[in-house]
């Protein structure tokens, strides 16, 4: 079984590998948009007419540096997911994680086209909004790969919750949903220009529910109101984790951890309207935001299989050759 154990480990190390470079590729599209830099090479596929790959270091200066640097990220996670994808579909026989990773392959494409498209039409909102988003959701994605693929997965956990409460799945859920609906919201507040639209903060003008005057003024207003939701949602859900299962190290973990992000999430919110957004805080923003995201999908993840346990059926193996007795 050595041979076995080892593909899946191997496996499921690459597969947090691809998911830690997209974090850092978040990270790095996150300093794009708050440097301002979306435009600082102008053509697409190539950089300034010259391959992608070979575009001299010394010409990686000011606002190049960050969207280039973007390129070449983008570049390698795009590469890590095809090796992942294939490595998948020859390896697991679980069906829908194969189709789960070519999932994952297809979404990548399409965030390189949008890339692309967002530069040669000098960053339209809808487009840009869409690159987002979809970066988001592919985070998530690489994530849940990564926990699909681990050991803790393909055991049987030595205690199941109570298949007749599923409200901490279901919570889990509804924080995910929630989560991904504030960081839509938030990318149409980035990428429409409204992040300073209401320029104070806890209050909104001085008040509790500003004038709506404007479009800019009622998207940021939204997005507030949406982090109110996540807030209650994010608060539930771990309330209920610590009230009626403390005795489950894989769900009490993460809701720490989640509830954690969300005090340094709002702290972020508040630099950067005090700050009139700053690099630092505005970008760090963006990314505290997708860890919130993965954060909760794991959750998530670990609900279903505590409370669906045993949830691995004997095709979720690897096509890995036995050893002979």
């Amino acid at each position: 079984m050595e041979p076995v154990a080892n593909y899946k480990a191997w496996l499921n190390r690459f597969a947090k590998l691809v998911a830690v470079a997209t974090f850092l590729l978040i990270f790095i599209g996150g300093l794009v948009t708050s440097t301002g830099s979306g435009l600082s090479v102008p053509d697409w596929p190539n950089t300034y007419g010259q391959f992608m790959f070979s575009f001299p270091l010394s010409k990686m200066v000011g606002g190049i540096l960050y969207e280039h640097g973007h390129r070449m990220i983008a570049s390698l996670v795009g590469m890590l997911t095809i090796v992942l994808a294939v490595w998948l579909w020859l390896q697991d026989r679980r069906r829908w994680l194969k189709w789960l990773g070519i999932g994952a392959l297809a979404a990548v494409i399409l965030q390189g086209v949008l890339g692309g498209i967002t530069v040669l039409y000098q960053l339209p909102t809808s487009i840009s909004v869409l690159h987002g988003c979809l970066a988001q959701a592919f985070f998530a994605l690489t994530l849940a790969l990564a926990v699909l693929t681990s050991r803790s997965w393909m055991q049987q956990p030595e205690q199941a919750l109570d298949s007749s409460r599923p409200g901490i799945l279901n919570l889990a859920i509804l924080t995910t949903a929630a989560v991904y609906t504030q960081l839509i919201i938030g990318a149409i507040m980035r990428h429409s220009g409204a992040g300073l639209a209401i320029p104070d903060f806890p209050l909104a003008f001085g008040k509790i529910i500003p004038p709506l005057e404007s479009q800019a003024v009622a998207i940021h207003f939204l997005h507030r109101l949406g982090a109110l939701a996540v807030l209650i949602c994010i608060c539930w859900t771990v309330a209920q984790i610590f009230r009626h299962h403390r005795g489950q190290p894989g769900l009490t973990r993460p809701a720490s951890v989640l509830l954690a992000a969300l005090v340094l999430q709002i702290t972020l919110a508040a630099f950067t309207i005090w700050t009139r957004k700053a690099v630092i805080p505005t970008t760090a923003h963006v990314a505290t935001g997708a860890f919130i995201l993965a954060t909760s999908v794991f959750l998530s993840l670990r609900a279903y299989l505590l409370l669906k346990s045993p949830i691995n059926e004997p095709e979720a193996t690897y096509c890995v050759e036995q050893p002979a007795a």
